[in-house]
């Protein structure tokens, strides 16, 4: 007799393939896209202001990303042979690029070179996706910490430029009344950040942006007067700027975006992975990376740029447990019908330019404050990757006090370093090849940037003590209470090689590896 009892249904053999029904996946999914909202419309803001566009072609700028990074979500999250992770990872549109985005515009450039140059690296970044795995070794946390950082300071001052009005000939430029709306928008976003609720606080660059541009209608400030011009629902148009145009120089730049982009998926990919508990092989990040290239390189072709995975969202995966990668399948979907929108995006578009500017201190702030956690995991013993951190950052940094800097070079030149993210991405990584992967001539005490070695005192010298140091039961003590070892000329070498190989990481355990290390400590 067939047994009639109902059954739970069975548990999905991975948790990224659990289904969660329609109704859930689609609240889930809006959560994801509410909280990357304010990143992605962010870069066809800030891109469009620098290309000289109206509300109108800004709006089209902002729908055009929606769409793209919506697909994108789909591909990734969803899949296809050959092309997706399957992962909950959702997509949208680089703020890696907008720093070279930015220089190409400045340097006489239009949308067009800004669409053939991502077009062109993004194929290229397709074609490298399988072998990726190889060429990531040369972008270690002291590389892609120093170009994230880079990224986040040089948009710092895009922030101030918005905040005093973001028009230098207009009469109210840097006026009391725009860096007033801006510094209410940022005090809005901290105050929204510290309250106690996890989804105001997710939510606080959105609220906050809301927030100044009420504040804004009231004051007379605002004008959305251009929302009504254009329509509602429209297809994003292919190629509506123009047919893409092709340079060298900013083709090499954007690849270089590209490689960082790559290296920031690939390490989104692996931290999803860890979060789902689920297995995350070399042919899945290349499955991801193609999906990412592929994504990339559609992009211009509808008025977009470069796409990647956005951490905020793995961070949300986390803190919600939800691992379904069905539930970012419907955020992706949300993102589409959106991108349908074109009188959304000139509704953003219509946003006062210092509400925008208060917000951006704290978005591109965080991109800075990220690339400075990267670079907290970098080892600086040898002062080798001191010396690597310091020089790129310098360059990446003299576009930025400096923008004449390159005038007299070569325009190919000039569109390559004019960015500060180019800037620094290739110094660092030359510099990385010379001094970390290039071992030949390194000493551990080449560099006199190398950090300051653990304490020690030779015999001959324990008369020179320091303040607060001190002598209990015949050892040598500092003024905290850590042991100060007492070694020869040869023991102190011997040690502090050990310490810049990395095989030392506790000193207060000198003594005992001296002993164990078969040499006897003098005076003990």
């Amino acid at each position: 007799m067939r047994d009639s009892t109902t059954r739970p249904a069975a548990a999905p053999a991975r948790p990224e393939d659990e289904r969660l029904g329609l109704g859930r996946s689609l609240a889930y999914g809006l959560q994801h896209v509410l909280t990357m909202y304010g990143g992605i419309i962010a870069v066809p803001l800030i891109v469009g202001g620098a290309a000289g566009l109206d509300a109108t072609d800004t709006g089209l700028l902002i729908a055009s990303c929606l769409f793209i990074g919506g697909l994108a979500t789909m591909l990734q999250s969803w899949g296809l042979p050959f092309f997706g992770s399957q992962l909950p990872l959702v997509q949208g549109v680089s703020f890696a690029g907008v720093a070279t985005m930015l220089a190409i515009l400045q340097d006489g450039g239009d949308l067009r070179e800004v669409f053939g140059a991502v077009l062109v690296a993004s194929l290229i970044g397709l074609v490298l996706a399988p072998f990726f795995s190889r060429v990531i070794r040369f972008f270690p946390p002291v590389v892609t910490g120093v170009v994230i950082t880079t990224i986040g300071l040089t948009l710092i001052p895009v922030a101030a430029n918005w905040a005093m009005g973001g028009n230098a000939q207009a009469e109210d430029y840097g006026s009391l009344g725009n860096i007033g709306l801006a510094a209410l928008t940022l005090a809005l976003v901290l105050l929204l950040s510290k309250v106690g609720s996890a989804a105001l606080s997710r939510l606080s660059i959105l609220l906050a942006i809301v927030g100044g541009t009420l504040v804004a209608v009231l004051l007379g400030t605002a004008d959305f007067s251009a929302v009504g011009e254009g329509p509602v629902l429209a297809v994003p148009e292919p190629f509506a700027f123009g047919l893409p145009t092709f340079g060298i120089a900013a083709i090499v730049s954007m690849t270089i975006v590209v490689l960082v982009t790559m290296t920031e998926t690939t390490a989104d990919i692996l931290a999803v992975g860890e979060i789902a508990g689920t297995r995350v092989d070399s042919r899945r990040i290349a499955d991801g990376l193609r999906a990412d290239m592929l994504s990339s390189a559609v992009a211009p072709v509808f008025n977009s740029f470069t796409q990647t995975a956005f951490a905020q969202n793995v961070g949300l995966v986390a803190i919600t447990g939800i691992r379904s990668r069905f539930v970012v399948t419907a955020g992706g979907a949300i993102m589409l019908v959106l991108g349908l929108l074109p009188v959304l995006g000139r509704v953003v578009a219509a946003v006062p330019t210092p509400v925008l500017g208060g917000a951006g201190v704290v978005l591109f702030g965080t991109v800075a404050a990220s690339g400075i956690r990267t670079l907290a995991r970098v080892d600086y013993r040898s002062g080798m990757n001191l010396v690597v951190v310091a020089v790129s950052l310098a360059f990446g940094l003299i576009p930025v006090v400096a923008p004449t800097f390159y005038d007299a070079f070569p325009s190919w030149f000039g569109i390559i370093f004019h960015s500060g993210i180019s800037s620094a991405a290739v110094m660092a990584v030359l510099l990385n090849l010379v001094f970390n992967e290039l071992r030949a001539g390194n000493r551990a005490d080449a560099s006199v940037l190398a950090a300051t070695p653990p304490r020690m005192v030779r015999s001959a010298q324990l008369s020179a003590l320091q303040d607060g140091d001190y002598f209990q039961d015949g050892e040598l003590f500092d003024a905290e209470g850590r042991p100060v070892p007492a070694v020869t000329d040869d023991e102190y070498e011997h040690v502090r090689a050990r310490i810049e190989a990395g095989e030392i990481t506790d000193t207060t355990q000198i003594p005992r590896i001296l002993r164990r290390d078969g040499q006897d400590r003098p005076g003990g």
